[in-house]
């Protein structure tokens, strides 16, 4: 798999072109997403660890507020969110105008920035 990834990420440099290998093409299709995830949200967030937000593996399908071991706010907690790529495209959008009184401010404005991330996302959570 190491191997598969190491090019994976060689491909990716040579100018889009798109492996037919299934585990090349996810890992392909998922690097835009996995970059921005790093540059935008890895600050707060990441995939194993709760830090100033919540750990987001699995988070496709999750109930929003119900990741063990953080502190949401109360109102994300109340919200009946269940998590997919249009709650995602949304929160993402502005966080604090789909649940007012959220700890998170954040906002991805570019929808194909948002797309990349909520497909790294969906992958990492093995939807």
């Amino acid at each position: 798999m190491i191997a598969l990834r190491a090019l994976t990420f060689a491909l990716a440099g040579l100018g889009g072109l798109v492996p037919t290998h299934p585990a090349l093409a996810q890992s392909a299709d998922t690097l835009p997403g996995a970059k921005l995830y790093q540059a935008k949200c890895g600050t707060c967030h990441s995939l194993d660890a709760n830090r100033i937000g919540p750990a987001h593996r699995g988070v496709f399908g999750r109930a929003a507020g119900s990741a063990a071991g953080y502190s949401y706010s109360p109102m994300l907690k109340a919200s009946g969110i269940v998590w997919n790529a249009a709650s995602l495209d949304q929160w993402l959008q502005g966080p604090q105008k789909m649940v007012k009184g959220s700890k998170m401010y954040f906002v991805v404005p570019g929808a194909s920035d948002r797309a990349a991330i909520i497909t790294y996302l969906k992958a990492t959570s093995g939807k």
